[in-house]
């Protein structure tokens, strides 16, 4: 069984400052398929577990599947995470859940640093971790994001694919002059609103519906140096009760809740602002596609990441 971190230097961290409870959940999945696809399956789990806010993996590759263990942690109760993880899960429905419980902590390995190296993003990104300071490329505008468990390290596709859009969007229209006014949905670790701050934007409205990232998010905005004052952090669901006008509008999160808001896009985004929206598989990008022209936006730009797909939607003026 081989172990792989997704962010348990963050809680390893909190558990010696007694943060955390003394011990943490943790689901096991199992994924059949041939041996050309075990790679494929891997894949699949990895981005189901940090979708749905884990804290670390552990994978057991088997003759004709893929077991992983997914770790979360006991601030929550497992229902939660149970649904979380489901809702990640639900483009891949013969992923099976075979066992649920909990583990006493553990001692886990400080190496899990090297887990987070430097990151370059598109053309003009990197995304860093807090220990990096010092390692950016001159050419390129460093985000600094500490590896918690709010979903939007940088290192999922999804997120590569919705600043990769934001960098070519603020490319065919230079100047920022058109993005002052930003809003994030599901903002996770907040790296998208960070990413527009530090490339010029004038504020940001910054939203979750989970309150435990609200801190996380604040702990980054610091990270980067940027004005507090620039950035509303918010819990809410979706869009519900959101007024004003926003140039942009990000939302990397899953399909469901995407045609969910895809209703109340105009009652917030500006006539000629742009959305931005990812988190989705490739499988699923005819059925968003036919949202968004129901809805009345018109796809300007798509992105593609290994079987994710994002992609760029004007309000027409």
């Amino acid at each position: 069984m081989r172990e792989d971190e997704i962010d348990l230097l963050s809680f390893f961290c909190e558990m010696e400052a007694g943060v955390v409870g003394n011990y943490w959940w943790y689901i096991t999945v199992l994924l059949r398929g041939e041996i050309a696809e075990l790679e494929e399956n891997e894949e699949i789990l990895y981005s189901a577990a940090e979708l749905s806010g884990s804290i670390g993996t552990e994978v057991q590759e088997l003759p004709d599947g893929t077991r992983m263990r997914i770790y979360y942690h006991s601030r929550e109760e497992l229902p939660y995470w149970r649904g979380r993880l489901l809702d990640a899960l639900a483009p891949w429905p013969s992923v099976m859940i075979e066992d649920i419980g909990k583990i006493e902590n553990q001692q886990w390995s400080r190496q899990s640093e090297d887990a987070f190296p430097p990151l370059e993003v598109g053309h003009g990104l990197v995304v860093l971790a807090p220990w990096h300071k010092g390692k950016e490329p001159h050419d390129r505008t460093p985000v600094y994001i500490n590896p918690g468990s709010a979903f939007g390290t940088g290192y999922h596709e999804s997120t590569q694919a919705a600043l990769e859009l934001f960098e070519r969007h603020l490319d065919k229209e230079p100047g920022i002059g058109h993005c002052r006014r930003v809003m994030d949905v599901g903002a996770g670790s907040g790296i998208l609103s960070i990413a527009a701050l530090k490339l010029g934007a004038e504020s940001v409205r910054i939203r979750d519906i989970d309150p435990a990232v609200i801190e996380e998010i604040s702990g980054n905005l610091e990270l980067n140096g940027v004005d507090k004052s620039m950035a509303t952090l918010e819990i809410g669901d979706l869009l519900s009760g959101v007024d004003g006008s926003f140039d942009l509008l990000f939302a990397n999160i899953l399909l469901d809740p995407l045609m969910d808001m895809l209703a109340s896009i105009h009652d917030v985004l500006a006539p000629g602002g742009v959305a931005i929206f990812s988190g989705m598989t490739l499988k699923e990008r005819g059925i968003f596609l036919e949202g968004l022209s129901k809805a009345g936006l018109e796809p300007i730009d798509e992105m593609i990441k290994e079987e994710w797909w994002g992609v760029a939607a004007k309000n027409p003026a």
